[in-house]
């Protein structure tokens, strides 16, 4: 099955943060939900019009990204869970 994004929407696949620290301490998932997470970017739409000029998303598949948790749709298919969000929820690239 192929997902593609309409107008200005991001669909994401979260990605495992690592939940031991460089010192060696254990932090369970749950102990601060309201954190950015990291996702990869899946797929992206074509963009968003906005008075008749057509806004491209400046984002690939593969792009590491940070977005709020609670930010727009869950999705599930199969085994997998995504995220399709607004281009506007997604708060930073990651590179490097």
């Amino acid at each position: 099955m192929i997902i593609k994004p309409l107008s200005d929407r991001v669909l994401l696949k979260w990605l495992e943060a690592e939940n031991i620290t460089k010192s060696g301490i254990y932090i369970p998932e749950n102990s601060n939900k309201d954190r950015p997470y990291m996702y990869e970017v899946i797929a992206v739409g074509p963009g968003k019009e906005v008075d008749w000029k057509l806004i491209k998303i400046e984002l690939n598949p593969w792009d590491k990204v940070i977005s709020w948790q609670y930010s727009w749709d869950d999705i599930e298919i199969g085994w997998k869970k995504f995220k399709i969000v607004a281009a506007d929820y997604i708060l930073a690239k990651m590179e490097g």
